[in-house]
């Protein structure tokens, strides 16, 4: 199907207003200022939760921040550990502190949000272990932080839904913390780019192949390419994983590898539900204000967890 009238309107208004960037035309911090700037016009303000903390809790190699977010109510609640987009290379917890503040208001649930290290001054594994690292730390506070840690759910969008995938996998392969449910928002999990949607919507579509080449090439050093933690889709067995719940767009240039990874979780047994949302682009959970597509993925989003946590 076409693009939906609210999608090409919002990239007609995105074009018009310079605000599509071509990334690889960038350096890194050139990159970041761009985004944040843009965020400064387009982010509107959040919604109100019942308390907010920003804490440094151990990391791998030097302490990692986190975003704290409460709901109302009373503890102990299910806890949602969540990875921001981005690439690895820009994005931080302000750039989604909006839509944390929806899903813990709407789970019901507290939300961590890890602002985990940027590469390429960071590269991989460091996003990765940095992510880790918070989800365990997590899972072993989860009294002191009002949460009850058998039900705890990872998630993520983008390069962040690439990190919410890697994270189970370090998780079975080193024997904790247990994760209980796995959202992947239009996950990055190959770094081959080599896919039918990558090549088709290669350009136009908001995210574009070039920026994707990029991203990577400054995420990894080519030898771990097709490292499972970093390319999820290469590892030799998915089983024992958690649940998992897969989102993807129809005109995203990681469409294809998203719903392969998903179809490769379902052989190995792991029980998938992977939904394709017709008509739209790459990052459009983040756009719901101006999207209705977005609206109806953050609803999946809450309704599966909220099912997750009671089962």
């Amino acid at each position: 199907m076409p693009l939906d009238q609210q999608t090409k309107a919002l990239i007609d208004a995105m074009q018009s207003a310079g605000m599509v960037l071509e990334f690889e035309k960038m350096t890194a911090p050139e990159a970041r200022k761009a985004m944040d700037q843009m965020a400064a016009v387009t982010r509107g303000p959040g919604e109100p939760v019942a308390k907010v903390e920003d804490r440094n809790i151990p990391g791998p190699e030097v302490p990692v921040p986190v975003r704290i977010y409460h709901p109302d109510g009373s503890a102990p609640f299910p806890v949602m550990v969540f990875y921001h987009g981005g690439g690895w290379v820009i994005g931080n917890v302000d750039s989604h502190d909006a839509l944390c503040r929806k899903l813990t208001n709407a789970i019901g649930c507290v939300t961590v949000s890890v602002d985990y290290r940027l590469a390429p001054e960071a590269k991989f594994p460091a996003a990765a272990e940095d992510c880790y690292a918070a989800t365990l730390w997590v899972s072993e506070n989860a009294k002191s932080l009002g949460c009850d840690p058998k039900r705890l759910a990872v998630c993520g969008d983008s390069a962040g839904g690439n990190l919410a995938a890697a994270v189970p996998l370090m998780a079975r392969d080193r024997g904790k913390p247990p994760i209980a449910y796995q959202v992947l928002m239009y996950p990055c999990t190959d770094g081959s780019l080599e896919s039918g949607s990558m090549k088709e919507l290669a350009e136009g579509y908001f995210l574009t192949r070039g920026a994707m080449v990029w991203f990577w090439n400054h995420y990894v050093h080519d030898h771990d390419r097709n490292h499972p933690y970093a390319a999820p889709i290469h590892a030799p067995d998915l089983k024992g994983l958690p649940p998992a719940l897969v989102i993807t767009a129809e005109f995203d240039p990681l469409r294809d590898e998203g719903e392969a990874y998903a179809a490769k979780l379902r052989t190995a047994g792991v029980p998938v539900t992977c939904t394709r949302y017709d008509g739209t682009i790459h990052g459009f959970v983040s756009m719901a204000d101006n999207l209705d597509k977005g609206k109806e993925a953050i609803n999946q989003v809450v309704t599966t967890l909220k099912a997750a946590f009671k089962a």
